[in-house]
């Protein structure tokens, strides 16, 4: 019996929790850049900034259109409101006028003082007092809280502020701030430039817990959980291994290379030397059993279809043992079930079975395993000659 540790070995590189790429969301011309690739910044520092001549003079444009709207509404509402009204009471007082003369000049053409010609000239008279009085009520009532000019002032006012908000959030985008402590990992612009929409310009890694991202080939997804410990090993610092652990396994296996994303949390303390995309190789424990009957992967014979068996050497002739198999390495099987720890099993080119040989004096039993290697396993080995 011995330990038998299965692990896998891959390539990692170093990343934290969260990158992001910085760029502008307008047009314009780069007047500085704040910051130099390798920066610590703090949440809010300025980064870049754009030039904001033109974009001063629309806010200032905006500015005063909102303040002219908002004028002309709040004189609908004061002045405008009570020249309304008077226009009102002179319209009513020229038709009660009209609507008089009307009455007397009834009566003197009655009584034959004045002609039926005279009588039509009062009645239009009191139709235009009529209809300016009508004139008078409809502009009072439209400059009215619900009336169809306070509306259109109203809408115009609107219009103009979100047009300053809108002038107010493109002077803003001129200047460029981190979103979060965070340190610069590329610098993609200089002061002239022209940048555009969509653009990265400065390349950030948020403050955060540093990891290791690694794509492993789908066909050991089997083997991998969180939890699991590996160590990692960076090839510019090759006496500096260092630990870490099986964080998250990605639930899409990416089709075109069939990997899967596993991620790792570096466990205190975490290395200096680490850097952004570092490459590392990574060894992850994923099995492991204390004490196991092993062989080396030589001495396994057969396939899936006729089972899995090993040869020994029993009363001098070769014999097939079937077993079951449970934990395997690249190099070594556990047994566990069909083979004894005495028993001496044949590697390599040997007697078939049912043919008579003997073992060689240096023959050792299946008794030694360490991670997976082929000298661990080595001990498994015995000799055979055939007669």
């Amino acid at each position: 019996m011995a330990p038998l540790v299965r692990t896998l070995q891959f390539s990692a590189r170093v990343a934290t929790a969260s990158r992001v790429e910085l760029g502008s969301t307008i047009t314009g011309r780069v007047l500085a850049v704040s910051v130099a690739e390798g920066a610590q910044v703090k949440a809010g520092d300025v980064l870049v900034r754009l030039e904001s001549d033109e974009l001063q003079a629309a806010l200032a444009q905006s500015q005063a259109s909102e303040r002219q709207a908002a004028a002309r509404l709040a004189g609908l509402r004061s002045t405008g409101r009570s020249a309304a009204q008077a226009a009102v009471s002179q319209a009513e007082a020229v038709r009660l006028a009209a609507q008089a003369e009307l009455q007397r000049t009834r009566d003197l053409v009655a009584r034959g003082f004045l002609s039926e010609a005279r009588l039509d000239e009062v009645r239009r008279a009191l139709a235009v007092a009529q209809a300016q009085l009508d004139a008078a009520r409809a502009q009072n009532a439209a400059i009215a809280e619900p009336g169809t000019d306070v509306v259109q002032a109203q809408a115009q006012l609107a219009l103009t502020t979100a047009a300053r908000a809108a002038a107010e959030a493109r002077l803003a985008g001129a200047v460029l701030t981190a979103p979060a402590d965070a340190r610069v990992l590329s610098r993609l612009v200089e002061p002239g430039q022209i940048v555009q929409p969509g653009r990265a310009l400065l390349g950030l890694a948020l403050a955060g817990p540093l990891q290791l991202v690694a794509q492993v080939d789908e066909r050991y997804l089997e083997q991998l959980e969180p939890g699991q410990t590996a160590s990692a090993l960076a090839d510019a610092y090759p006496t500096q291994r260092f630990t870490a652990q099986v964080l998250s396994i990605a639930p899409l296996v990416d089709a075109q290379r069939g990997a899967i994303e596993v991620k790792f949390s570096l466990l205190q303390p975490v290395p200096a030397f680490l850097r952004e995309d570092m490459t590392l190789s990574v060894e992850v424990e994923t099995a492991r059993r204390d004490r196991a009957l092993v062989v080396p992967v030589d001495a396994l014979r057969g396939d899936e279809s006729t089972g899995t068996s090993v040869w020994i050497v029993r009363d001098g002739r070769v014999a097939a043992l079937p077993v079951r198999l449970g934990l395997r390495t690249l190099d070594a099987a556990e047994i566990i079930e069909g083979l004894g720890e005495a028993d001496r099993v044949l590697i390599g080119a040997a007697p078939l079975p049912g043919q008579r040989a003997r073992v060689g004096t240096d023959a050792a039993p299946p008794n030694r395993a360490g991670k997976g290697t082929r000298e661990d396993a080595g001990a498994a080995m015995t000799n055979a000659m055939g007669r």
